[in-house]
């Protein structure tokens, strides 16, 4: 049985071409046991007609905030608290921007703030627009506030000769995540570690090693991996990015040492991924007090030992876990240095991603990724790194799946 078999969902169809697919998820939900409540903002209307989305769906369609005899019980309020799920197709910029700044002045933005059900975006827009930094600074805010995304996908848009990351997901790619948040994921019971963001090795009290690492890729599929229903252990170096949310227990750590301290700590688990960008070395000693220049003295010298290999630790150690992936960051001669990792550290999967000058991944927020594994070489398009979260999580499930059921 379906994950939304006698389950509410209320359906806020809004403003922009792919609004067309919505009669197709109508379709998909209710095929699947859901009663399904549409509210259409007024530019849906310009696109699919109320009565197609009331036939498709068997129910009053609702549209205006100030309705009369709806309103005399707060109507708003009863449509927010009684769903199940709220989803919002296809989510526009200017729809996000509004609900990032807690705007509800028409039905569906009242809906939206009044809920206390999970609610999931199916963002569509030109590429241009989805990738403008007013429509990333939305998504942060509403990623940070708990709402869930799927898509868009790459492809034409409806402009003509125009093409790129935009489009709404399908239907049934919307139907699949509604089920994994209203019911058990495919890593419902499964206990994966992950590290992510730098790691801080001190010279002295004011003064260390690190490198440009933001902890975004990291807390992305952490995040990623808690929706599919994992109990995620985070263990994350200095970051100045929120916490992301579903996880089961966060360590925070500075030093490699301290990193690796805490990721056997959390041992045993069912997979271990190491986003973490940790420092090769680190002083051998440090000072207590900050170092001194001194006007005609040379500076001191620095002297560097080898930082403990976490990852390899892991993957050739007697707590194995039954997956183990590792991410390598390389500026020159990628898969040749990711094939060498794959074979030296016992993982079973690398995740490969050229951090060289000027391809903005190392702190920034796309990433291009090929996974390097015994079958092969998988290459990915460039893509937003909450994209390469959600896929790399369906990846490790797919493997770690195929891995205990055999």
């Amino acid at each position: 049985m379906s994950a939304l078999a006698d389950r509410r969902i209320v359906l806020i169809v809004g403003g922009g071409i792919a609004a067309y697919k919505c009669l197709d998820l109508i379709r998909r939900l209710r095929e699947r046991g859901a009663t399904v409540v549409p509210v259409m903002t007024r530019s849906a209307a310009e696109f699919v007609t109320p009565l197609s989305v009331g036939a498709l769906s068997a129910s009053r369609v609702y549209g205006e905030l100030f309705h009369r005899e709806d309103e005399q019980d707060v109507g708003h309020i009863r449509l927010a608290r009684s769903a199940d799920l709220v989803i919002l197709a296809p989510a526009s910029a200017a729809r996000m921007g509004r609900m990032a700044a807690g705007i509800g002045d028409d039905l569906a933005g009242a809906v939206l703030l009044a809920t206390r059900a999970p609610v999931l975006l199916a963002p569509a827009m030109n590429p241009a627009m989805w990738t403008h930094p007013a429509t990333r600074r939305s998504l942060a805010t509403l990623r940070g506030d708990g709402l869930h995304v799927v898509g868009p996908n790459r492809g034409e848009m409806a402009e003509s000769g125009e093409g790129g990351e935009g489009r709404m997901a399908e239907p049934l790619e919307i139907v699949a995540t509604a089920e994994a948040l209203l019911g058990d994921g495919p890593l419902t019971g499964r206990r994966i570690v992950v590290t992510s963001g730098p790691t801080h090795e001190p010279i002295d009290p004011v003064r260390y090693i690190a490198n440009r690492s933001s902890g975004r890729q990291g807390h992305a599929l952490a995040a990623a991996l808690a929706a599919l229903g994992a109990q995620v252990v985070l263990v994350s170096g200095p970051v100045a990015i929120p916490d992301p949310r579903g996880m089961a227990e966060i360590r925070r750590v500075e030093t490699a040492r301290e990193m690796q301290a805490a990721v056997e700590a959390s041992l045993p688990a069912d997979a271990a991924v190491f986003v973490a960008a940790v420092a090769d070395w680190r002083a051998a000693s440090s000072a207590d007090t900050k170092i001194k220049k001194r006007p005609g003295e040379p500076p001191p010298p620095l002297s560097l030992v080898e930082n403990p290999d976490i990852l390899r630790g892991v993957g050739t150690g007697a707590r194995r876990p039954v997956l183990v992936v590792g991410f390598a960051a390389e500026t020159a001669d990628l898969l040749d240095h990711a094939k060498a990792k794959l074979a030296a550290k016992g993982a079973d999967l690398i995740v490969a991603n050229d951090v060289s000058p000027g391809t903005g991944v190392m702190g920034g927020t796309r990433n291009t990724v090929r996974l390097v594994s015994a079958e092969g070489v998988e290459s990915w398009p460039e893509m937003d790194k909450d994209e390469v979260a959600r896929r790399l999580a369906a990846e490790i499930a797919r493997r770690l799946l195929e891995r205990t059921s055999s």
